[in-house]
């Protein structure tokens, strides 16, 4: 079978979170926290979390899309976080830990918006999405320790308070995108 690889940058808080997650969906062939859309090149994790150099905590996610298509890694994005919270998630505050969609191709961009514009449509949260939807820029590999990190460090608090909750619900809801399927 061709495989059809695409690659999309995604902010939607702490990137632990979101690595942990996009790690065990069908489809996805690798998942790199880095930081991304900022104007300082290369920066690292304490520039970051200071809120000096614009950028967010982001998850590059490279995927085959005859596998999972780009949607499907969208619905997984915001059934995952709360993209309706400017620049937080949870007790993460800061623009540092915005939602964001950070694209690679045009057409990524169409497909988030409308995406966008149906869930608003649809009410499903109590506000509107604040997802920021931009050309991916500055992105760059966070040090070695964040890599893996939830896989690494399962009974940290904050994995077992914040990550592990997420990974749950995606593996509620998502069964069907699950990369090994329960026995």
């Amino acid at each position: 079978m061709n495989t059809n690889y695409q690659t999309i940058t995604l902010a939607g808080g702490c990137f632990w979170c979101l690595e942990a997650v996009y790690d065990e969906v069908k489809g996805v062939q690798s998942v790199e926290s880095g930081y991304s859309n900022g104007h300082v090149a290369n920066p690292t994790y304490r520039e970051v979390c200071n809120g000096n150099t614009g950028h967010a905590e982001v998850v590059r996610v490279t995927f085959d899309a005859n596998i999972i298509s780009f949607r499907d890694i969208l619905n997984v994005f915001f059934a995952i976080h709360d993209p309706t919270t400017l620049n937080r998630q949870g007790g993460d505050v800061g623009a540092q830990y915005r939602s964001g969609i950070y694209y690679h191709t045009p057409e990524q961009k169409e497909i988030a918006e409308a995406l966008i514009k149906e869930l608003n449509e649809q009410n499903i949260w109590n506000a509107p999405i604040v997802t920021e939807v931009a050309p991916v820029h500055n992105f760059s590999v966070a040090e070695n320790y964040h890599q893996e990190y939830f896989a690494n460090n399962p009974n940290q608090p904050y994995c077992q308070a914040v990550v592990a909750p997420k990974v749950n619900k995606f593996r509620k809801h998502y069964l069907d995108l699950l990369k090994k399927q329960p026995a």
